[in-house]
């Protein structure tokens, strides 16, 4: 299997499934596991804003890493319900996921909106998790190369990027989330190596983290990670359940 500096990265999405409590006690489960896997695993949890600040306190000297799962560019004032860049670093966030799926199609998430928050993130010194892809009609139509250029473009083009900052982008089809229909793997692995070949003309000489998002199962992961330009996977459902995520773990240290 490929790798990126000799690790896959294992980004774990709990979106809305985890409750406190039950957040807390996956952290502390994954925890205990993480000596089995931290040489070959580079794993991000993505908890609840609620559970976000215990979730960090659980991890802290695991290896483990925490990211939010959304934020707010602008740090202060009445944006009731949102959170800012210094709120979410304050309480151990390191990654925040941008432009994620259900982001841009359950509340209207435009392109414009992600790239002002990749410009907070950076400004405060965290690291995007820019997630790209297209809806079902548009892949229907072809338009799935055209959709994550666009889609790309007006996120990272024009942005100077800082030095030693990982450029981590997640391509995760719209059709594919949370419906079992996973991206056939040589599909996926050719759109990645068009959103590399993209990132090299922005930002020459960068070497971007490419994760791909959308059903991976234990039974699929390796065959992702097989490819040349994936270097790990954005995972929603499956991360939320110890069982299911020990699989991934399991299949992925083999």
């Amino acid at each position: 299997m490929s790798k990126f500096n000799n690790k896959f990265y294992l980004f774990a999405n709990w979106k809305m499934y985890l409750d406190y409590t039950e957040s807390i006690a996956l952290a502390a489960a994954l925890v205990k596991e993480a000596p089995h896997f931290m040489d070959k695993i580079n794993m991000t949890l993505f908890p609840s804003a609620l559970a976000l600040p215990e979730v960090a306190k659980e991890a802290q000297g695991s290896g483990l890493s925490v990211g939010g799962q959304n934020i707010y560019w602008v740090e202060k004032g009445g944006y009731t319900g949102e959170i800012s860049t210094s709120m979410i670093k304050a309480v151990g966030a390191e990654f925040v996921l941008i432009g994620h799926s259900e982001r841009r199609h359950l509340f209207h998430e435009t392109n414009h909106e992600t790239r002002q928050k990749i410009e907070a993130l950076l400004t405060a010194n965290l690291t995007p998790v820019f997630c790209i892809g297209e809806k079902l009609e548009e892949r229907n139509e072809g338009k799935t190369l055209e959709v994550v250029e666009a889609q790309l473009r007006a996120g990272l083009d024009g942005l100077i990027w800082p030095q030693k900052k990982e450029l981590i982008v997640a391509y995760e089809p719209v059709w594919a989330i949370g419906t079992g229909e996973a991206c056939d793997v040589i599909e996926a692995e050719k759109v990645h190596s068009y959103i590399h070949s993209l990132i090299e003309k922005f930002f020459p000489g960068t070497i971007p983290v490419l994760l791909y998002g959308g059903s991976v199962r234990a039974n699929n992961v390796v065959g992702y990670l097989d490819q040349p330009h994936i270097n790990g996977v954005l995972v929603g459902g499956a991360s939320a359940k110890f069982d299911s995520w020990q699989e991934i773990i399991k299949v992925c240290t083999m």
